[in-house]
């Protein structure tokens, strides 16, 4: 079911989201707000994909991506993380993430602890890793999606 939607294209600002990415899990993930989160499919299954990322107009990153409802933390509203395989000085509330969602790893799920889930991401993002080395991944990192055209206003200023 997943795969029929890939890759999928997706841009939008960057909001703040639960705070919990950077601080209890030690792995940052740049939340879209909710207009963009509802014109996701609402058939795309929930769990874990990776693709491409960029902020602004920056480089093209490795990236994690959770859909849905993250269980461990009930939460009542959909959301989508993306995790950005890259260490960032800054952060970058604000600014315009561009993504490329090229494949899908497994469906969400509760764990028991927080260690469980820190390890599961780890796990996520090491496959990720691999995937996106294929050649049939790797030539989405150079799609034009990812130039904004110069003197685009991207951060509303």
């Amino acid at each position: 079911g997943a795969m029929r939607h890939l890759p999928y294209f997706c841009r939008g600002e960057v909001v703040k989201g639960f705070g919990r990415g950077s601080t209890e899990l030690g792995i940052p993930t740049a939340n879209f707000s909710e207009q963009v989160v509802e014109s996701f499919p609402s058939d795309i299954p929930t769990g874990i994909y990776y693709g491409w990322a960029c902020v602004g107009n920056g480089d093209v990153h490795k990236m994690v991506l959770s859909i849905g409802w993250n269980p461990f933390y009930k939460n009542i509203k959909k959301s989508v993380e993306t995790h950005i395989i890259h260490t960032f000085k800054e952060d970058f509330y604000g600014e315009i993430l561009s993504i490329v969602i090229t494949g899908y790893i497994r469906p969400e799920k509760n764990f028991d602890s927080l260690d469980a889930l820190i390890s599961a991401i780890q796990e996520d993002i090491e496959e990720a890793k691999r995937q996106l080395d294929l050649p049939e991944h790797l030539k989405l990192k150079e799609d034009n999606f990812f130039h904004l055209p110069e003197g685009k206003i991207v951060n509303n200023r």
